[in-house]
């Protein structure tokens, strides 16, 4: 496969098994964040699922990728996550199958994202869960934002992307 331009070259999995490849986002903007259920940040499921309510019908997606790579916080499967997602945060934004977003079983989506948007001081890798990636309209990473981003907070880049 040649190298991947945008965040469209690629695919993914959703949490029921379907697949997602993301040039069905084409156009959009996308705020692409590592989830986990058991998170000291887990409670920006609500600021995430508010972003995706206020701005849905101005072309913009959060999407929800699952991750266990960091303090065992994402220990369930694919059910679980769906199940806690729904009942517990009324989530209606896409969630996709757990991946891994650092070491040699990297998604291939992450590996592209770190290298387009560094961590800064502390290198590319993912630190935690919850950090943020904004995907402007033509598939290209806007921004980078560490896990103590409230979602609230990025309001002003989202609207500026749309």
């Amino acid at each position: 496969m040649n190298a991947a331009t945008n965040v469209y070259d690629f695919s993914a999995e959703t949490l029921g098994g379907e697949p997602a490849p993301l040039s069905e986002y084409q156009g959009k903007v996308l705020l692409i964040v590592n989830t986990a259920s058991k998170c000291g940040f887990t409670p920006q499921y609500k600021g995430l699922e508010e972003l995706q309510r206020k701005y849905a019908d101005r072309g913009f997606t959060v999407l929800g990728f699952p991750c266990n790579q960091f303090g065992s916080q994402e220990p369930g499967d694919a059910a679980e996550i769906a199940n806690f997602c729904s009942l517990t945060y009324d989530v209606t934004f896409p969630m996709m199958k757990k991946i891994e977003v650092n070491g040699s079983g990297t998604h291939p989506l992450y590996a592209w994202l770190k290298k387009e948007k560094g961590g800064g001081l502390l290198g590319d890798s993912i630190k935690w869960n919850f950090t943020k990636f904004l995907i402007g309209r033509n598939g290209q990473v806007l921004g980078r934002f560490p896990p103590t981003t409230e979602p609230k907070s990025l309001e002003g880049a989202v609207e500026a992307a749309l």
